[in-house]
């Protein structure tokens, strides 16, 4: 390109940009979205980014049927609940790591909770007052191992995708302060910041009464299904969560098909 010269750039194609020798012809279309015609069946979005979800919002929906609590943890907590709460015991390289992620921090389990709460709550924030729901983490070992400090605490498994992954973990003792972690995030965004319209959902649930216990892993939390009208849901993913819906409905609000599983 010289200095002078005309030329065309688009990014019509989302991702990938084109730049074209001289002026081409284009033409702008405007969608009035006030007046697009509803569906009688409600629609509600995949969304994980914080930073994507107040433009997000002003596509026509009805609120946010999934929110992951992954995307938040890898972008911005980028290291492990349990590498946190066990900070000084830690190598000196993982503790350097950490330092650089958690700046402003000298409490580095108020900056989870802080950071985890914040990502959220703009979610349910942008939506407000429409339902908001979000999923408890669902990493699986490998991908906890892959988080700053996460190595010291993750065993190896052969098949991460079948393994100790979703509810199982929330009241394992091995875990479960890490879980705890998660709830007082989601309890700052209903109790604190007001936005009560975030529902929560548990993951990979294999058994009713593995869901029972994490009903009591969360009450013990501070976060009591039913109360201040907290609603908690659990995928259908895994073949028992079809043949016991009968039984898994009495103890949850709902539930969120899983249709990749």
């Amino acid at each position: 390109m010289k200095s002078g010269q005309k030329i065309t750039v688009s990014c019509a194609e989302g991702d990938l940009g084109n730049v074209y020798d001289g002026l081409l012809n284009f033409e702008i279309q405007k969608i009035d979205l006030q007046n697009m015609p509803r569906t009688k069946t409600k629609i509600m979005m995949n969304c994980g980014n914080p930073e994507e979800v107040f433009d997000l919002s002003y596509i026509p929906n009805d609120g946010v049927g999934l929110a992951r609590m992954e995307f938040i943890i890898m972008s911005y907590i980028k290291t492990h609940p349990l590498a946190l709460l066990n900070y000084h015991d830690l190598e000196h390289e993982d503790k350097k790591l950490i330092d650089e992620v958690t700046v402003g921090y000298a409490d580095k389990v108020q900056f989870f909770v802080d950071k985890l709460a914040q990502g959220v709550g703009m979610i349910a924030a942008a939506f407000y007052p429409k339902d908001v729901i979000v999923r408890f983490s669902d990493f699986k070992t490998n991908e906890y191992s892959n988080l700053l400090g996460g190595k010291k605490f993750e065993p190896k498994e052969e098949n991460p995708m079948i393994g100790w992954r979703g509810a199982s973990r929330y009241y394992n003792p091995k875990y479960s302060a890490g879980f705890a972690l998660e709830c007082k995030a989601m309890l700052k965004v209903r109790n604190e910041y007001g936005l009560t319209n975030l529902k929560l959902m548990i993951p990979f649930c294999r058994t009713v009464q593995e869901g029972k216990n994490v009903l009591a892993e969360m009450e013990k939390n501070g976060l009591k299904k039913g109360e201040n009208g907290l609603q908690v849901y659990v995928m259908c993913e895994i073949p028992s969560n079809v043949i016991l819906s009968d039984q898994f409905s009495e103890i949850f609000d709902g539930f969120s098909i899983g249709s990749n599983d």
